[in-house]
């Protein structure tokens, strides 16, 4: 549970920075990029989308269930930007919390 969060983590950081640029390089955000499976990968990327947490992103099913994406002009949406900093300022209080 606790890679999915940093990968999702490092996705939604990335494409926050990515804003400053004209397209978002995936290979920064890649599976291999985060050290984690491509299933967990096209998992954690539906999920981000479905969620509304990003866009850019379009999941297909093929005949024998296997899912291909399509990605084109990938970006983070203000609710992507949200959850970033409630979990930022979530991590500092916990931190504070351990140094109590």
């Amino acid at each position: 549970m606790a890679e999915d969060l940093k990968a999702i983590y490092k996705i939604l950081k990335y494409l926050r920075e990515a804003m400053n640029y004209e397209e978002a390089d995936i290979d920064f955000i890649s599976a291999n990029a985060l050290g984690i499976s491509e299933n967990l990968w096209i998992s954690i990327v539906e999920m981000l989308t479905s969620s509304g947490y990003i866009t850019g992103i379009e999941v297909k099913y093929g005949a024998q269930g296997d899912r291909v994406l399509s990605i084109s002009n990938l970006r983070i949406t203000l609710k992507g930007i949200e959850y970033l900093e409630e979990n930022s300022l979530m991590r500092r209080a916990a931190n504070i919390a351990k140094g109590i």
